[in-house]
């Protein structure tokens, strides 16, 4: 007879007892559900630990969760990293390196301008905020002298978006100020908001656990909040501010219109001025009473000379006095091109001349029109340089015209190592600069049609070239992502711009020679002070890389163009966007403006030249104000040809509303070519509109 078990336990030769699990696979079971509970290996070792077989081994939950807390937190501080125990035993101190932060941040710094493209815009959006508390942290731990260094070493990198808080930043001299310091304050007791691709973050996240930059850890842990998104980040606003939702709530994170205020420039145009002032003589009947007879020699004379600086770095002050020309017939052919110039505007539409170029065999990269309309210039993948006369001449060489021999149709200017990028016409015809894959500019003779000097600063290839007003100066913009300034009679160059992140793809000059504007891969253009080689301006607001960029005669405009199709018209004086104008469909390559400053010509990859009015949808539209009011007062046969063609484009535009086309209401014209890509559009001095462009083969329909 058995003996009657305890109350609750059930009999060992019990049927119940004998269709139990063993032990083995009670554990196997337990370990199966704590697996599906998201448990790791430490913290199944420690059950395996427990001695199931026992019959009396019972724990209460709340034992079992004490004591499993203990043992896994202790197994678990053996498996980390040492920096991430140095930053759970200190979260404030980030390491004992006192060089630690300053050499983190340049790291970082160094890593994101070196990153892809694609993914360089994002990720900078980290650098303001790690900067900002890389200063503090180390102000706060009494390293003031590091913290200053590093402060006046990389300021300059924000400056242009956050001129305001860095002045405030700047007044912090101890640790004691940054309680009294409201942005500091500020940056510490609020998180800055990022909005960032899942990729860039992946691969910025990866870099600083991979290099153990604790500060930057610690940064990311306490004082930002990154806001994951998928696709493409929405672009930034017509201002160019950042969007909404970034940086700190209630402070404004973009204080870009501040550093424009604070940067003033100086727009009026020496070319405009003294187009103005020839205009006025040619209407009185002046004549011109200078005997002096010569060549055409260059209007500008420059003298060069440096000065050691504080820091022990040589700059060049440069001074430019602008003298009158002595070519009797060159000023007397630009007034007759004065007197015949045509006034344009909506009511009437500029005439474009196309040169097509053929058998090119998409080896033709880039072109240029002189500015007498006389000369055109190619740059080849084959590294030469051709020249043609557009007057239908036959081209002589100096020694040529001593030798009697009838000369050729085109001139080859053979010299380059690399395909050549960019050509440029000095404003008397004398010389031709251009530049080249093979990391140099040079300078040709248009009178032997030899090469005169090569220019050596650049470490990557060019991309453009620009010769100034003048025609002393010249500027090159460059993969290197810098554009610099250079003189004829230097080999070096006498400024380096450096700013852009990414490659300068194109530079021109401001028509008064005082600044230089660039468009870059970074969707930014910029605006440069030669005098001192620093940025004033940043016109934010493409949604892709920017190829295009011209200044408008009157010196206040100027126009952008690039990948994203679309050309921005921006006032260089305030440095806001004024409107966007839509309707190309491919990469837009050039814009111009006319005479007046009234019309914008664009060309691009879809084969057209687009005419844009400028003063419609900005504030210059009711200004009437122009150098010749009785020439733009409009009489009785214009105002009837304005109603006609706005009639006209009432019914054109109703039916490209029924097609689906988005071309803007600044659209005045679209002049349509078979296949030829528009490389360059130039006004004349009349107003005649000149395009240049290589013939493409025509897509395959498959």
């Amino acid at each position: 007879m058995s003996v009657p078990s305890q109350q609750g336990e059930t009999p060992i030769d019990s049927p119940n007892r004998l269709n139990m699990p063993s032990n083995a696979n009670v554990n196997q079971i337990l370990q199966t559900y704590f697996q599906k509970k998201g448990f790791n290996q430490a913290e199944l070792a420690f059950i395996q630990q427990q001695n199931i077989s026992s019959e009396h081994n019972v724990l209460s939950l709340e034992q079992l969760t004490k004591k499993f807390s203990a043992e896994t937190e202790s197994i678990s501080t053996e498996t980390l990293p040492d920096y991430i125990k140095l930053l759970k035993e200190d979260p404030q101190t980030g390491g004992g390196d006192l060089d630690a932060p300053f050499l983190e941040y340049r790291s970082l710094r160094e890593w994101i301008h070196n990153a892809l493209d694609l993914y360089k815009n994002d990720l900078s959006a980290l650098l303001y905020p790690s900067f900002v508390h890389t200063f503090l942290h180390m102000m706060s731990k009494q390293l003031v002298d590091h913290a200053v260094d590093f402060f006046q070493e990389y300021k300059d990198d924000h400056i242009e978006n956050h001129s305001k808080d860095l002045d405030q930043l700047q007044q912090i001299k101890a640790a004691s100020d940054i309680q009294n310091n409201t942005i500091a304050k500020l940056y510490l007791n609020n998180k800055y908001s990022i909005r960032m691709p899942s990729i860039p973050f992946e691969l910025f996240f990866q870099y600083i656990q991979d290099h153990k930059f604790i500060n930057l850890i610690r940064i990311v842990n306490q004082y930002l909040n990154i806001h994951i998104v998928t696709g493409k980040l929405s672009p930034v606003s017509a201002n160019g501010s950042a969007a909404v939702d970034e940086g700190i709530a209630g402070h404004a994170n973009n204080q870009l219109d501040e550093f424009h205020q604070a940067a003033t420039v100086t727009l009026e145009s020496q070319v405009n001025r003294e187009t103005r002032n020839r205009s006025e003589q040619s209407q009185r009947g002046s004549h011109i009473r200078n005997n002096a007879t010569g060549r055409f020699r260059c209007s500008a004379i420059v003298r060069v000379y440096t000065q050691l600086t504080s820091k022990g770095r040589l700059y060049a002050d440069l001074l430019v006095y602008i003298s009158r020309s002595t070519d009797i017939q060159a000023e007397l052919d630009t007034l007759s091109d004065l007197r015949k110039q045509v006034s344009q505007g909506s009511a009437a539409l500029p005439s474009v001349c196309i040169y097509t170029f053929h058998n090119t065999h998409d080896m033709l990269n880039c072109l240029t029109i002189s500015d007498d309309t006389t000369l055109v210039a190619g740059g080849f993948s084959e590294s030469f340089i051709k020249v043609w006369s557009l007057q239908g001449k036959k081209l002589l060489s100096k020694s040529e015209k001593e030798q009697g021999q009838p000369g050729t149709t085109c001139k080859k200017l053979i010299g380059h190592a690399g395909p050549v990028y960019g050509v440029s016409f000095s404003h008397d015809n004398q010389y031709l600069i251009s530049c080249s894959e093979d990391q140099t500019v040079r300078l040709w003779s248009l009178d032997t049609y030899t090469n005169l000097v090569c220019y050596k600063s650049h470490n990557y290839p060019i991309w453009d070239v620009n010769f100034g007003p003048h025609g002393f100066y010249f500027a090159t913009a460059s993969h290197d992502k810098t554009a610099r300034l250079w003189s004829c009679d230097h080999v070096n160059p006498l400024r380096i711009f450096a700013g852009h992140l990414s490659d300068v793809n194109t530079v021109r000059f401001h028509p008064n020679s005082k600044y230089v504007v660039t468009g870059s891969s970074d969707n930014t253009a910029r605006l440069w002070d030669v005098q001192r080689g620093t940025c004033v301006r940043v016109f934010t607001g493409h949604t892709g890389s920017v190829h295009a960029v011209a200044v408008s005669p009157n010196g206040r405009l100027m126009a952008s163009g690039g990948e994203d199709h679309s050309i921005i018209l921006w006032d260089l004086g305030s440095g806001k966007k004024l409107k966007s104008m839509t309707g190309h469909t491919g990469f837009i390559y050039t814009v111009c403006f006319n005479s007046e400053s009234t019309v914008l010509v664009s060309g691009g990859a879809d084969g057209t030249v687009r005419a844009w009015d400028v003063k419609m949808g900005t504030p210059y539209e009711h200004n009437h104000d122009s150098p010749d009011p009785k020439r733009n007062k409009p009489n009785g046969k214009q105002q009837n040809d304005k109603k006609e063609m706005e009639k006209a484009k009432s019914t054109t535009d109703m039916s490209k509303r029924k097609k689906g086309s988005i071309e803007s209401n600044d659209h005045l014209s679209a002049f349509h070519t078979k296949h030829t890509p528009v490389y360059t559009v130039q006004f004349t001095q009349r107003n005649l509109c000149l395009a240049a462009g290589a013939l493409s083969s025509p897509p395959l329909d498959l």
